[in-house]
């Protein structure tokens, strides 16, 4: 059993050293779960669901899962909702937050959206059942609910081939009553992350676009995570592509556009390095979005890209 203890203390240390917000390889396609500023940016009602397995193989390895839908209101306004929920080992954390972005037009399909998002996020922990070798063990206590608000603000500037955006998704940095504290990092409440996302369309051919996004991740005591991402579109219905993400991952993605509305996409990273890449097999994600068009948001462009 100390084993296993051992390697859940590893894996809550790395996720707390590098990823304390949840992880997607899908960043480009999860958006909203990132900026709030793409609310409505794709000039329908979108919806867009994925699940995340993260490290599979390693006992309580983190598993997510996100909903995300929103959609223009007029000319110049998006509102989207943005629930997230992501459980390591024993502990789960959820959350859901409203998205609001506010559209200025400078040419002909070209937009900066200047976003704030607002919402609650539950933590629960029910540490008592581990098995443990010491039953005693004062550091394997249940963890009450605990909601924590917070807001958050973002920029996104977009074109039918190009994206750029800073976001703070949560500014405040809420407190627990409790801390966690399994390893030599600890859970003591939320900190502020900055995200800055990019990508563009570079026409090969007529039936082929290249694709390049990066995502890269800031917060305070954690190294800097960058991802870059690199997918090839073929006929505007199959995309292929390969992820880095900086000392942690390499990765696969592949895409199917079944309609103008509906699109598919799976990726599989492999871990890199000895500590985590020993004790499991990958991770694997499978994104699902659909646009509904209705009245009141216009006509869906096609092709949509980002």
């Amino acid at each position: 059993m100390k084993s296993i203890l051992t390697l859940f203390a590893l894996s809550l240390s790395l996720v707390l050293s590098a990823q304390q917000e949840a992880m997607f390889t899908h960043y480009m396609y999860n958006t909203l779960a990132v900026n709030p500023g793409y609310a409505g940016s794709r000039d329908a009602l979108t919806i867009t669901a994925l699940h995340r397995s993260q490290w599979i193989g390693f006992k309580g390895a983190p598993m997510t899962q996100t909903l995300t839908i929103h959609s223009p209101i007029g000319n110049s306004i998006g509102l989207g909702l943005s629930i997230l929920n992501d459980k390591v080992g024993p502990l789960n954390t959820s959350s859901a937050f409203v998205d609001f972005a506010y559209k200025l037009r400078f040419k002909k399909d070209r937009k900066l959206a200047l976003a704030i998002k607002g919402g609650i996020t539950l933590i629960q922990g029910a540490l008592s059942n581990l098995d443990l070798d010491n039953n005693a063990d004062y550091m394997f206590t249940d963890i009450s609910s605990k909601m924590l608000p917070n807001f958050g603000f973002g920029l996104y500037y977009y074109a039918p081939k190009l994206y750029i955006g800073f976001a703070a998704p949560k500014f405040l940095q809420n407190s627990l009553d409790q801390p966690i504290v399994l390893s030599a990092d600890s859970i003591r409440g939320d900190r502020r992350h900055y995200y800055f996302i990019a990508g563009g369309i570079i026409d090969i051919s007529r039936s082929t676009q290249f694709k390049p996004t990066t995502f890269v991740k800031m917060t305070g005591g954690a190294p800097l995570q960058f991802d870059l991402t690199t997918s090839f579109i073929f006929n505007e219905k199959f995309s292929v592509g390969a992820m880095y993400r900086l000392n942690d991952a390499i990765g696969l993605l592949v895409g199917i556009q079944f309609s103008e509305k509906f699109e598919i996409s799976c990726s599989y990273d492999w871990s890199l390095g000895l500590k985590s890449g020993t004790y499991n097999s990958g991770s694997a994600e499978v994104m699902l979005r659909y646009d509904i068009e209705f009245g009141g948001v216009g006509k869906i462009r096609s092709p949509r890209y980002f």
